[in-house]
């Protein structure tokens, strides 16, 4: 039987990186991702971010692609804010998105850097920074 761990710490934004992601409609999002995720066999480890973006770390399936991951994730969350109307502008991602994967020793930063992203961004803009303990290269 094979043991696979690909821990994945994805980011993406909001299109313009327009600041749609208020504290209520964030968290509205989150919940639906967590539970989509949940529905698709996605495992979701941590997720947060500011009022224009998100991270998320997760673990994928072998059977599982970053790009298929990010269709699910991106392209449901997007729809079903658009189709329930939790956002007062119409809601869209951006196209791209980062990925970098991540050791199993780091988690617990990653995992840190998600959970404190709104203390993060206070004091640095927004141009994909993503902890050093992982290999990234731009967030």
């Amino acid at each position: 039987m094979s043991n696979t761990r690909i821990w994945i710490h994805f980011v993406w934004a909001t299109k313009n990186r327009e600041p749609l992601l208020n504290p209520t409609v964030k968290a509205k999002i989150i919940r639906h991702i967590r539970s989509n995720a949940r529905e698709k066999r996605i495992a979701v480890e941590s997720i947060g971010g500011g009022d224009d973006h998100l991270h998320v770390l997760l673990m994928l399936h072998p059977s599982q692609s970053p790009a298929q991951v990010m269709q699910l994730i991106k392209g449901e969350s997007s729809h079903w804010m658009n189709q329930n109307g939790r956002s007062s502008a119409y809601f869209e991602w951006q196209d791209e998105y980062y990925a970098a994967s991540v050791d199993e020793q780091s988690i617990a930063i990653v995992r840190h850097y998600i959970a404190n992203q709104e203390t993060h961004h206070t004091s640095k803009s927004i141009r994909f920074n993503p902890p050093r303990s992982a290999s990234h290269s731009t967030e």
